[in-house]
């Protein structure tokens, strides 16, 4: 496997302690972990065997020492990330939900440094070295102008070199305010239309095709839990009418019964073959994971990403059927972790692809 490189943000996330809320919690002790979509595709692949090499732009200081530390743990490299004088770590918070009451997620990433390190500050010759794969998110160019000017260059260099290309497009409403008078799904759209053209693969959740491309599923309301999934071929359809480039297209299903208990699954479509697959299939049908008792679900996107990314990579998981299983077995894990990051191995994920999950302790 080449090595596969990841642009984008790494924060600090700050999350009360079990199921507390930020009241209960503050002033008081707090869990600080480090944490962003692009940093736990990177983690995750490293973690399930792969090669990830993750970018960004991070501050001078000690909690930077940590972080990048942290990160060359999991056996991430981090040679090519920019230590600046500009700009600040971001942070965001948590206060996760259970049963009726939903997780909350405060954002505190203005001026943070990949918001305002520009493109030619990176260098691009060394990322792209020995790499086969980039991997970028909707989240980076949501930061600021000069950071999607530099989420699009990320793209064109790694076309120029030769590289798969793939995209999770990951809106956050909260995120895109850095054109004044422009609604967020408006400026998210026109960025986003800028970058898709250079994108071989596209990752999306049941809402982001919706709310970045304006195209809808139909059946479907996610904030119901209502989720017709054979309507999702249309809407991958639709994505590669629109960019032909793009070969692949994969998004996740998340039905939200509750804070703490989601039926997930996916289903994944190839341009070329013009063929669907969905997972988890029973007998040719589709039948998502029930999961209960959810123990973080941040991240479970980028978990889902990661899987298919080292999936596709890997030579006996590459087939359509094998990868999508593969990957959302991955996150069906992730659910069970506190963090973003996904500490699941290959071979767990494969063991629970064998075992049907039934969570047996294993001795």
């Amino acid at each position: 496997m080449k090595t596969i490189v990841t642009f984008g943000e790494i924060m600090g996330r700050l999350c009360p302690f079990g199921f507390k809320r930020f009241k209960q919690s503050l002033p008081g002790d707090i869990n600080l972990t480090f944490a962003g979509a692009e940093a736990n595709v990177a983690a995750s692949i490293s973690m399930l065997g792969g090669k990830a090499r993750f970018v960004t732009a991070l501050p001078k200081h000690d909690v930077t020492d940590a972080c990048l530390a942290n990160l060359r743990g999991l056996g991430v490299d981090t040679s090519s990330i920019v230590l600046s004088d500009t700009g600040r770590l971001g942070l965001y918070w948590v206060e996760a939900g259970a049963n009726q009451r939903p997780s909350r997620v405060i954002y505190d990433r203005d001026y943070s440094s990949v918001s305002m390190t520009p493109a030619d500050t990176y260098n691009w010759t060394a990322i792209m070295d020995g790499a086969g794969w980039l991997h970028t998110t909707g989240i980076t160019p949501a930061l600021s102008s000069i950071s999607a000017d530099a989420t699009l260059e990320a793209v064109k260099q790694a076309k120029s070199a030769g590289l798969t290309v793939s995209c999770d497009l990951n809106f956050r409403k909260k995120l895109w305010n850095w054109e004044p008078g422009t609604a967020a799904n408006a400026l998210a759209q026109k960025t986003m239309h800028k970058i898709l053209p250079f994108v071989d693969v596209v990752i999306a959740n049941e809402e982001d095709a919706s709310d970045v491309l304006g195209i809808h599923a139909e059946n479907t309301d996610v904030h119901s839990g209502k989720i017709d999934a054979a309507k999702y071929t249309q809407v991958a359809e639709e994505i590669v009418r629109q960019f032909p480039n793009v070969k692949q297209v994969a998004i996740t299903l998340r039905e939200s019964i509750s804070a703490s208990h989601n039926n997930w699954g996916a289903m994944f479509y190839d341009a070329t073959a013009k063929s669907t697959v969905f997972s988890p299939d029973n007998n040719g049908e589709y039948e998502p994971f029930e999961i209960r008792n959810i123990v973080d679900r941040v991240g479970g996107g980028d978990s889902f990403g990661a899987g298919l990314i080292f999936a596709l990579n890997t030579p006996e998981l590459a087939e359509p059927a094998k990868a999508i299983d593969f990957s959302v077995a991955a996150s069906c894990l992730a659910h069970s972790i506190y963090g973003d990051y996904n500490f699941s191995t290959r071979e767990e994920v494969e063991a629970l692809l064998k075992s049907g999950g039934s969570g047996r302790v294993v001795r």
